[in-house]
């Protein structure tokens, strides 16, 4: 099932990469996307291309819906809420606008969260720690007391979030641009 999951994920990506760059919508889109009066005066219709993107952006979405709802057993209302800003801060890691940039951003965001829901509770067992061992009851005869567990993985996703925005604001793969005249 993962690999079927992996595959169709490839997949839409590479098809998605191929409608932006390949194709006279994708031209469009991005001109649409640098300047609208611009391209509407070069003659692209800007409302078919605006309704176009949200169109490939919903079955995008709804093909990810299925994808994780066949994998997980569930479907709910609320289950995308989550995985929306996940994938918000996946496409700032990797550099808003930047397709290569936002598939780059989620394979480094899904290694963070994973790393860190691995070894968040090593680091945060306060019972390894001598001096704090002796305040905490639970530590005696090898017990552990440990602050938080791999239930916090969520955390790791916006943390980096705020660090890029902090450090690199233009993404891994984005670039500087300069603000409009």
């Amino acid at each position: 099932m993962q690999i079927t999951i992996i595959g169709a994920c490839l997949a839409m990506m590479a098809a998605l990469a191929a409608l932006v760059y390949r194709t006279r919508l994708g031209t469009a889109m991005r001109a649409t996307a640098q300047n609208q009066q611009v391209a509407g005066l070069m003659g692209i219709d800007i409302n078919r291309v605006i309704a176009s993107t949200f169109v490939i952006g919903a079955a995008l979405g709804a093909v990810a819906g299925v994808l994780f709802g066949t994998y997980y057993g569930v479907a709910q209302y609320t289950m995308g809420s989550i995985l929306g800003l996940k994938a918000f801060c996946a496409a700032v890691l990797g550099g808003i606008g930047n397709i290569p940039g936002a598939m780059l951003g989620g394979v480094v965001l899904g290694l963070v969260e994973a790393l860190g829901a691995g070894y968040i509770g090593d680091f945060t067992d306060l019972c390894q720690y001598a001096w704090l061992a002796r305040f905490i009851g639970d530590c005696e005869g090898g017990g552990h007391f440990i602050l938080f567990g791999s239930n916090y993985q969520d955390v790791f996703a916006f943390i980096v979030l705020i660090l890029v925005l902090v450090l690199r604001p233009q993404g891994l793969l984005g670039e500087r641009v300069g603000d409009r005249a």
